[in-house]
């Protein structure tokens, strides 16, 4: 039975596969990435992000994004998200068979000019012709705010700065806006306080959280969303992630943390947690690393052997 005042469903937007893996310090090869998609698409989860179109020279932990797409094993139902910066990585997702794409602003000028190189409004301008363009060709197209609730350049950012950031990407057609907690900075309150300035302009329902642990709240910020009606939540696998332009910022709040927390609301999400923990344990062996999480540590601890 779903607690009183929280959503019935939740859907669970897993970035493992690219927010994650886009920051190990070795690539890892196509084929891993492959097996990981594939099992966490056999866990259930209904959106995995499969990689990127950008330039293999700035992240090259996502080249060959294409063969990725070309071997999973791509199920009714299920999304396969990839990130597109601009018209030329919009092209490669179109040839590679995408059907989604995600495109990112920053609440934060510091951060914008650090990661892109441009200001917040000029880095829109550049995402609206490329947003057209997919939605012409028939792709959804979603969109990403980070340095929600801080920057690691200018501190606290105001919420009705994410408003403004979050109000341009619906206007260029996104479906879904996922706010992100980049730096791991944020507190309840904070979040709570962030959420209700961007749904006075933009439906709750059109909001999902993406909340960073460097500071241990991403579960608490979760909750006091929740209680607010987001019912779409990132998180990665095994806590993979971080931030290249983030000192210190560790990575999201672990997928199976946030499974724990939805199960024992009464949370429906239609993902299997044994299946779950089956891929986190492959991926983590691949990268040589146990979980960031706690609930994967403790269920494979008390695992019987």
């Amino acid at each position: 039975m779903t607690t009183p005042g929280l959503p019935e469903r939740v859907r669970l937007v897993e970035v493992g596969p690219r927010d994650g893996l886009q920051n190990e310090a070795t690539p890892v090869d196509v084929a891993t990435r492959i097996g990981l998609i594939d099992r966490l698409t056999a866990a259930g989860l209904p959106a995995i992000e499969a990689g990127s179109f950008v330039s293999p020279k700035w992240v090259p932990q996502m080249a060959d994004t294409n063969q990725v797409l070309a071997g999973i094993d791509r199920r009714d139902g299920v999304d396969y998200p990839v990130l597109v910066p601009n018209m030329r990585g919009l092209e490669a997702a179109l040839e590679a068979g995408a059907t989604e794409i995600a495109v990112f602003g920053a609440a934060s000028e510091s951060f914008s000019q650090k990661n892109i190189n441009c200001t917040v409004a000029e880095s829109l301008e550049r995402f609206r012709p490329v947003a057209n363009e997919a939605q012409r060709q028939g792709l959804r197209v979603r969109g990403y705010v980070s340095c929600v609730l801080g920057c690691p350049y200018e501190g606290a950012i105001e919420p009705a700065a994410v408003a403004d950031v979050a109000r341009e990407l619906a206007d260029m057609g996104c479906y879904e806006v996922s706010l992100g907690d980049t730096i791991g900075t944020g507190t309840p309150g904070q979040a709570r306080q962030m959420v209700a300035t961007v749904a006075a302009d933009l439906p709750v329902t059109m909001l999902a959280a993406h909340f960073h642990d460097t500071y241990g709240q991403a579960l608490a910020n979760l909750y006091a969303v929740l209680q607010q009606g987001v019912a779409v939540i990132d998180r990665s696998i095994i806590g993979l992630g971080g931030c290249p332009y983030a000192a210190g910022a560790s990575g999201n709040v672990a997928t199976e943390d946030v499974l724990y927390l939805l199960n024992g609301l009464g949370i429906e999400t239609g993902v299997d947690m044994d299946a779950l923990l089956a891929a986190g344990h492959f991926i983590g062996a691949k990268l040589g690393r146990e979980p960031s999480g706690r609930v994967a540590r403790a269920l494979t601890a008390n695992r019987p052997t």
